[in-house]
């Protein structure tokens, strides 16, 4: 039986407050209006960014929720006016939307979409929300509102993608994967035979490593605390690893020793104020780039200025500079080619009713990605 225009009864895992756990509710999904998509999500990560949510207790968002942004699934639906997908197609769901229009879409260098602040408002575009639970409405996140079976999208914020593409692998494409491997290629612009330095070997700490080894990179250092992921990282790239926990030193004095004069491409891949600047002081004095790709979110920066009487830059990174409805489709088409490898960077597979098993393995260190399967 057709479910078009018909409102959908699904699981979704709600958030009803800052600081709890994650709830398996019944949802009504209503369907989508003009220039939305309705989804139905085959697989969906639990990425470090809803991490950091559940870690701050003040978050700014509004509750009761559904989170979740790394995803890939079917279109069920479409509003009307949607042009560019239809009932059937394979997607990746984008928190940063193309809308095609705005400056930052216009300009060639730039990914920006202003449509993205859309996501603050924690609703759609006519200012409702698409989920109800309890006879309560249930407000959106980042554009996607994927830890539930259905979901509704604005077009913008959906890329089609291969028909024969694994969603469980390439639901990384989404968010995390993007993100590393563009940091690296896009906004650092790592150069052949350079050395780099990741900190945070995570899911998208290895995926900028796996981005530096693409741009030709010869040496690839690894940090961070948990030793257990340095066989991972050394899988997709890095050259060596090492734990600052294992030094006296300042881990910027460390990294200075190893290269004899600081690295050329440095990558913050944690969200921790202190460790950007670490990585910052890491570079090379006369040329080094450090790249902030952890989410610092709501964190006030505090860096020597000393730093910058030289020749370093610090510079940010969104979806890793990729203008993300026409790169998401490449990239998929990518690795049905077979130029990178998403496998490793998949530790685990749950159900989503185990959404808090998984979330439990990512504050352990367990993991690097789990996928969640509605």
């Amino acid at each position: 039986m057709s479910t078009i225009g018909k409102v959908i009864r699904c699981r979704a895992a709600i958030l009803w407050k800052p600081g709890v756990q994650f709830s398996i509710e019944e949802v009504e999904v209503a369907p989508p209006k003009a220039k939305e998509v309705r989804i139905k999500i085959v697989a969906t990560g639990l990425c470090g960014s809803e991490m950091k949510m559940l870690e701050n207790e003040t978050s700014h968002y509004h509750y009761p929720i559904i989170m979740g942004h790394e995803a890939a699934g079917i279109v069920e639906s479409v509003g009307e006016g949607v042009s560019t997908v239809k009932t059937g197609d394979k997607v990746i769901t984008l928190f940063l939307p193309q809308c095609g229009e705005c400056a930052s879409c216009l300009n060639p260098g730039d990914n920006l979409c202003i449509q993205i602040k859309q996501s603050k408002s924690s609703l759609m575009s006519d200012g409702t929300s698409r989920f109800t639970c309890k006879g309560k409405p249930v407000y959106h996140f980042a554009n996607t509102s994927t830890f539930s079976e259905y979901t509704v999208i604005k077009e913008i914020s959906v890329a089609k993608i291969d028909a024969v593409a694994p969603l469980e692998k390439v639901c990384l494409v989404s968010c995390g994967f993007s993100t590393g491997y563009g940091a690296a290629i896009n906004t650092a612009k790592v150069t052949p035979g350079s050395t780099c330095a990741v900190f945070g070997l995570g899911g998208v700490g290895l995926s900028v490593i796996i981005g530096c080894k693409a741009a030709g990179a010869a040496r690839i250092i690894g940090v961070d605390i948990n030793k257990d992921k340095f066989e991972k990282a050394k899988e997709v790239g890095a050259t060596e690893c090492i734990n600052p926990q294992d030094f006296k030193k300042p881990i910027q004095e460390v990294l200075f020793d190893m290269t004899g004069a600081g690295v050329d491409f440095c990558f913050e891949v944690i969200g921790n104020p202190e460790t950007v600047e670490a990585a910052l002081a890491s570079c090379n004095e006369s040329h080094g780039v450090c790249v902030i790709v952890g989410l610092l979110a709501g964190v006030q920066l505090n860096i020597s200025g000393w730093l910058f009487l030289s020749g370093r830059s610090l510079k940010g990174t969104v979806f890793g500079g990729w203008k993300s409805r026409e790169s998401a489709s490449k990239l998929v088409s990518d690795y049905m080619a077979k130029k990178f490898n998403l496998d490793p960077l998949i530790t685990h597979t749950l159900n989503l009713d185990k959404i808090s098993e998984a979330v439990e393995l990512m504050k352990t260190g367990k993991c690097i990605r789990c996928i969640l399967l509605p």
